[in-house]
């Protein structure tokens, strides 16, 4: 039960990922468009709307997220606990008594709730039509209701179930407008101490995914600023005060992390470097550009748990310093060169950003070769070598029940036989860059086929809960999979 219940908050840090990722083009739109850039007002506005409706696309991407077979119906019935639940609230609202009779100061009023209530609605009616679509999916109905059986029975039992959820923002909004503030308040008035535990934990809970719930709390809820809530969005609003929780990252993700690459390339033996300089170079070129950086961390994140943890601890280090530096950095998707470039110009003091960066690229190189060198890490270049194993050849482990033996199998299969094949393969899916499985035996997986076949780590959360790093290509290979299970399903 219990590692059910882990699976089940996985998912949830998953669920969360698949909205999150429309953020680079909002906040690419929007800062195309701005005066500073390009100049075209219509662009501008068009990421700006992606900005103002995340709560509906928060309600239907945790739901698709959520939802067994990460179905389409999942996603409209999350669009519609969203509605009913916003609108249903602004209906019963209970308005001050200063406002109530004026109009123009109601539907403000409104819009402000609508505003602040968003991503907490979406992401709630989302696990409401999540939930209702892995139960109800397949629920028959007598002969003269089957039209509504099945799949279309989950928009209309989801609509249902937001009506509680309507009454309780409506009726109780002034409540919770309170404790978002509250929190706020509590979260600020920690000053460098808020930060610097945010940081930590923003590294220490990647593993499990977490790290989203807590990005969404502080990057979309935390704060306001003319009706916006949330550190990301207050950055795009024109916040002079928002970015302390993103500008931190970018001397991890920039000069950190690449200079963590470096070191394990000038750690590895000599006759090794060729061999892996390409995918260091690869990893560290990816954390620099675009800010995405677990093929880093989880290259070393299980190999010196210590210097994984000094890595948290100096991610918290950095947002605090680049506070004190009164250094206000924000991005759409991550801490990459990307979103420094075409954020710059929004961005308060950030060319403060590069000598911090050269400390951090220091420090982290430094690091990683004292460490690496004194406790023999394998890491990329110093581990023992497994055969080398590619799309199209012949796996050598032995073979899985759903393994063809001596056949030539295409990416997808090769990857499927080496988590042992359909028969311990529950469920796949993709994040950013790790394939989350759940399989029915931990044992039966082989780590050094996986290995062969490009991966870049297996974490074993729990029985049954796995995670294979491979970096950006996760998606494509997990698509590659579930091709290669119906296939053997066909034949």
């Amino acid at each position: 039960m219990t590692d059910h219940k882990f699976a089940g908050i996985q998912q949830l840090g998953r669920a969360l990922m698949l909205p999150i990722a429309v953020l680079p083009i909002a906040g690419l739109l929007l800062r195309l468009g701005q005066d500073d850039v390009l100049g075209i007002p219509f662009i501008a506005a068009s990421g700006d709307a992606i900005f103002s409706n995340l709560g509906i696309l928060f309600a239907i991407g945790v739901a698709v997220g959520f939802a067994k077979e990460n179905h389409g119906a999942a996603g409209l019935a999350g669009a519609v606990g969203y509605f009913v639940t916003v609108v249903g609230a602004q209906a019963i609202l209970t308005l001050p008594p200063d406002i109530a009779q004026d109009a123009i100061k109601v539907a403000a009023f409104k819009a402000k709730m609508a505003s602040k209530i968003g991503v907490p609605v979406g992401i709630l009616a989302g696990l409401i039509a999540g939930s209702m679509y892995n139960r109800f999916k397949d629920i028959k109905l007598p002969d003269y209701l089957a039209f509504f059986g099945g799949r279309r029975f989950v928009p209309i039992v989801t609509g249902f179930a937001c009506l509680f959820l309507a009454a309780i923002f409506g009726k109780g909004f002034p409540i919770i407008e309170q404790g978002l503030d509250g929190l706020a308040r509590s979260v600020f008035a920690l000053g460098d101490t808020g930060l610097f535990l945010y940081g930590v934990l923003n590294r220490l809970l990647i593993v499990t995914g977490l790290h989203h719930i807590i990005n969404s709390l502080a990057w979309f809820i935390l704060g306001d600023f003319n009706g916006v809530t949330g550190d990301l969005k207050r950055f795009f609003a024109g916040d002079p005060t928002a970015g302390a929780f993103m500008a931190g990252f970018f001397p991890i993700m920039m000069f950190g992390l690449p200079a963590a690459c470096l070191a394990m390339y000038h750690a590895a033996p000599s006759a090794s470097r060729a061999k892996v300089g390409g995918i260091l170079m690869s990893m560290a070129l990816t954390a620099f550009l675009t800010g995405v950086t677990e093929p880093v961390e989880f290259s070393f994140m299980f190999l010196a748990p210590v210097l994984y943890v000094i890595h948290a601890i100096l991610t918290g280090l950095s947002l605090v310093i680049m506070d004190m530096l009164n250094v206000k950095l924000g991005f759409g998707f991550s801490a990459g060169l990307f979103d420094y470039v075409i954020n710059f110009n929004k961005a308060t003091n950030p060319l403060l950003l590069l000598p911090v960066g050269a400390v951090y690229f220091a420090v982290y190189y430094g690091l990683f070769r004292f460490f690496i060198a004194k406790f023999d890490l394998k890491t990329f270049g110093r581990e023992d070598q497994p055969a080398t194993v590619t799309a199209g050849q012949t796996i050598a482990p032995s073979p899985a029940p759903a393994a063809r033996s001596g056949a030539q199998v295409g990416r997808g299969e090769a990857y499927l036989n080496a988590i042992g094949g359909i028969a311990n393969l529950q469920e796949v899916e993709a994040c950013t860059t790790r394939l989350r499985l759940q399989v029915i035996d931990n044992a039966r997986i082989d780590e050094a086929a996986l290995k062969a076949l490009g991966a870049r780590g297996i974490v074993k959360l729990s029985a049954g809960v796995v995670q294979v790093v491979i970096g950006p290509i996760a998606d494509q290979i997990a698509d590659e999979m579930h091709e290669a299970m119906q296939a053997a399903k066909v034949h």
